[in-house]
């Protein structure tokens, strides 16, 4: 790892254990990591706009409906932020500067610039993570709330909307606990769920891939699997000593639940290093 990813793994890792995680700046961390072409001033840029947009919106201009109205009239309608199903194929569709640049990307980072946006303006504002499509929330999620589609141009979503959205997707219905508010850092994990699947479908990027597993481990909640995924990816990339050691790893935080896997894992870890021979 070059100095300078080690940098932004310390930032990332210490900005994952701020007692008020910052959106913004952790996106732009993950965008660091994935963009040679970032640098601090580019950091500092797209924060400037986030703060000019914020700017450009109406002082309190009302209820949650009136919220999400003004935040969709300003970037859905005037600077055109919005998705299509070509953005999935682009990994600068899960990059926050590149879809401040570009004003296209995916459901869940277009709803990161909303949500950044808005909160800036004073907007009462959060994120849903409905399952297969992120939206927006105005108002009191448990209360009177409204709910936009920011990959649609802010589209307004009823509970119905909302409801066809999760059917589609999962083929099950909305649950009220789909709808609470995601909190940073499971925006974030999300994120880097994209990246992963993302990367996963193109066996050329085991570059991406890797970091993005590496980011998600520094996060202070992470499933343990990742540790066996970082491994995998380590022994395809040929640092075998380095993915044998962390098989082993793995095989002894399982063991205890579940013997058999973790003597799989040793097995593997055992061909990874017969690799060196």
């Amino acid at each position: 790892m070059s100095r300078t990813n080690d940098t932004t793994r310390r930032r990332f890792a210490e900005a994952a254990r701020e007692e008020r995680p910052d959106l913004a700046l952790l996106c732009l961390l993950v965008g660091l990591e994935a963009d040679p072409g970032l640098d601090e001033t580019g950091i500092d840029e797209a924060q400037i706009e986030l703060d000019r947009l914020a700017g450009l919106l109406p002082f309190s201009p009302g209820g949650p409906e009136d919220w999400a109205g003004a935040l969709a009239g300003l970037l859905g309608e005037r600077y055109g932020f919005r998705g299509s199903a070509a953005d999935y194929r682009r990994l600068e569709s899960s990059l926050l500067h590149q879809v401040l640049r570009h004003r296209r990307g995916l459901p869940i980072l277009l709803s990161v610039m909303w949500i950044e946006v808005a909160r800036r303006a004073g907007a009462p504002v959060y994120g849903v993570a409905l399952p297969g499509h992120f939206v927006v929330g105005f108002g009191d999620p448990y209360g009177q709330h409204a709910l936009a589609d920011p990959f649609d141009g802010g589209r307004r979503l009823s509970d119905e909307d909302a409801s066809l959205l999760v059917a589609g997707a999962t083929g099950t219905p909305l649950s009220p606990s789909m709808l609470t508010p995601a909190s940073p850092l499971d925006i974030v994990a999300r994120i880097l769920n994209n990246i992963r699947a993302w990367a996963a479908a193109r066996p050329e990027r085991t570059d991406v891939r890797l970091w993005a597993v590496e980011l998600a481990l520094l996060l202070p909640s992470h499933p343990a699997r990742l540790r066996y995924e970082r491994a995998q990816l380590l022994v395809e990339r040929g640092d075998f000593t380095a993915g044998a050691r962390e098989l082993d790893d793995y095989a002894e935080i399982v063991a205890a639940v579940e013997p058999e896997a973790a003597e799989a894992v040793r097995r593997q870890a055992r061909a990874a290093r017969a690799m060196l021979n």
